[in-house]
């Protein structure tokens, strides 16, 4: 049963952004916040909150936003505060 599996191409090298056949490449993210030691994340600053949420409301995954974990805890928390103060929606806008 063995015979029949395909040989895998991961040698854990340098090929990590390349294509191999499987549709899009992935492409290395940094963190953000991680990046510029000066970028704070609170709930009061909405234009760096709107940006990490999409467009129905949902806060949008690490694997997207690039975040690291840490962060992505913060941005989820600063995001659920700014919904509370009525600062964001927890909602997008209903088309008529």
């Amino acid at each position: 049963m063995d015979q029949d599996r395909r040989p895998r191409h991961d040698d854990g090298g340098e090929d990590e952004g390349e294509d191999r056949g499987r549709g899009m490449s992935r492409r290395v993210r940094v963190c953000q916040f991680c990046a510029e030691k000066n970028k704070r994340i609170d709930y009061k600053s909405v234009d760096v909150l709107r940006g990490l949420i999409s467009d129905r409301g949902k806060i949008r995954p690490r694997r997207q936003t690039g975040t690291c974990a840490r962060h992505q805890r913060e941005v989820s928390e600063a995001i659920k505060r700014a919904r509370h103060m009525a600062l964001l929606p927890f909602a997008g806008e209903m088309p008529r």
